[in-house]
């Protein structure tokens, strides 16, 4: 959508939703300025993390086969070039599609999730995130941003709860790996939780347990999307300037998740340069202690969804524990420090972030045990 788009989100709002416009657009801006690092003040853990990250990348692809360099040195930068090797179009795709939702008014996106919260818009969000083809990382962004759009609490869990393997290319992956009868039924079985885990924190919101969006709004009396597409689509005009203002705020608006994903990258390769990936599979079998280790394991090593997709597939094919691959999928996402990070810092509450993995969690502990009992 075009500058002219963004005038008549301006104009829809104030004059549909009357004097509860106002005071929400001022959150939006409170909200979304808050949501990066002060202009006055660098932003150190993003700037650090970006120049490790851009030094181990650059090392190893330079030096990897330099004999003056010790091998203990080259295994700790070879993690960070493989992970990016892996993010990079995701993280990519994910900027572009911040670009995309910033020029969209509110109410197209609220339209196409459902403005309100329930079984309906919890199940509408989950759809989407199971569609988007982008990887754990590449998600965050798009979930932050539907959340500053006004969707609600629930809508924003279940999307990203339902997102990260769930993508159309890593299924086909999936489904060449373990087979498609337990492609089908992990990809079930993580709908439910999603959809479970959405409906759980709108109750929590309107028992007041937990702080409700404040970018939230109502759709203006008689708004059609299509009709309203169709309109706002005739006066799109997509010039240069306007397409370079899109791909700038899209980097801005990233920045707030690429600070925690460089960071995640460089906390993952240290792990991976004490624990190998590639053999702890063998240790974990279809028992309540490897299904704890898995867990564990999950929660510590910072798989992106690329990278969990092949380990969860020797967790069942290897460790005859498929339970402990649904685990494995599902408990990186939900315990994974990244995301929780990026929650935080979009809903500016501790308490929301920390009840992703307490809500998810059991959930996903209770089925992965069923699957390898029964």
């Amino acid at each position: 959508m075009s500058s002219q788009a963004n005038s008549s989100d301006t104009k829809s709002n104030s004059s549909d939703t009357k004097s509860n416009s106002s005071p929400k657009n001022e959150s939006e801006s409170r909200h979304g300025n808050s949501c990066h690092s002060n202009k006055n003040k660098p932003d150190y853990l993003l700037w650090f993390s970006l120049a490790l990250v851009i030094f181990f990348y650059t090392t190893y692809v330079l030096f990897n086969d330099a004999n003056f360099l010790p091998p203990w040195f080259l295994k700790l930068t070879q993690p960070v070039y493989e992970l990016i090797n892996t993010m990079w179009w995701g993280l990519l795709i994910g900027i572009i599609a911040l670009s995309i939702l910033g020029k969209i008014p509110r109410e197209f996106v609220m339209s196409a999730l459902g403005s309100n919260a329930g079984k309906g818009g919890i199940v509408r969000a989950t759809i989407a995130g199971v569609l988007l083809d982008l990887c754990s990382h590449g998600i965050l962004m798009v979930g932050a941003k539907l959340y500053q759009r006004g969707a609600s609490l629930g809508q924003v869990i279940a999307f990203l709860v339902a997102s990260p393997w769930n993508s159309f290319s890593l299924t086909l992956v999936l489904i060449a790996l373990i087979g498609f009868k337990w492609t089908l039924a992990f990809i079930g079985l993580s709908l439910l939780i999603a959809i479970i885990s959405g409906l759980i924190f709108d109750w929590l919101v309107n028992s007041k347990r937990l702080p409700d969006n404040p970018n939230k709004f109502d759709l203006p009396d008689g708004f059609r999307f299509w009709k309203e597409a169709k309109k706002q689509w005739g006066k799109a005009s997509f010039s240069y300037s306007f397409v370079k203002e899109m791909a700038i705020d899209g980097i801005k608006e990233s920045r707030m998740v690429m600070r925690w994903v460089l960071f995640g990258v460089l906390l993952a390769s240290i792990i991976r340069f004490v624990v190998s990936p590639e053999n702890f599979s063998n240790y974990f079998g279809p028992d309540l202690i490897g299904l704890g280790l898995t867990v564990v394991f999950a929660t510590i090593l910072e798989v992106c969804s690329e990278g969990s997709t092949p380990i969860a597939a020797d967790l069942l094919n290897r460790a005859q524990a498929p339970g402990n691959s649904f685990a494995f999928l599902m408990t990186g996402v939900a315990t994974d420090y990244t995301e929780i990070m990026v929650v935080k810092d979009t809903t500016k509450s501790w308490k929301i972030a920390l009840f992703i993995p307490l809500i998810t969690v059991p959930q996903v502990l209770l089925i992965a045990w069923l699957i390898n009992t029964f």
